[in-house]
């Protein structure tokens, strides 16, 4: 029985441990107040650049903001639910290309430099966020 018990807290110290290990890019972003306020700043970018602007005229920001927040912390595996619709339809009809995408990236990566987020933690979200670009870009 004693050793079912050390099985047990073996079992679950590591269980804690690869939580821990799976959740630290998530924490180095300051998990969901720190990512609403990286949000927050992005659209504050995204809105004075005149590359990316126009593509939210009339646009439901503040629903959008809610949206990326649970998209980010999902990609950073924090513990939310994306409740949002999928890239390619969200994006459909917009025009978007690789120039505007590159803009928007920019103007995250300002908001990420502004909330102290480390170099090597951009980047790794940067990485999961890149192959995007198939989904919300415009095929003729």
């Amino acid at each position: 029985m004693i050793k079912m018990r050390h099985a047990a807290l073996l079992v679950l110290a590591l269980a804690s441990a690869h939580a821990r290990a799976d959740d630290a890019l998530y924490k180095q972003f300051g998990e969901k107040e720190g990512l609403t306020k990286i949000v927050d700043d992005m659209y504050d970018n995204v809105l004075s650049d005149p590359r990316t602007a126009p593509y939210f005229d009339n646009a439901p920001v503040r629903r959008i903001k809610q949206k990326l927040v649970e998209q980010l912390c999902v990609l950073l595996d924090g513990p939310c639910v994306y409740t949002g619709r999928d890239m390619k339809r969200t994006h459909a009809g917009q025009n978007i290309d690789r120039a505007a995408f590159n803009a928007l990236v920019e103007d995250l990566q300002s908001a990420m430099d502004k909330n102290g987020v480390p170099f090597h933690a951009q980047n790794k979200l940067l990485a999961k966020l890149a192959p995007m670009y198939r989904e919300v870009q415009d095929r003729e």
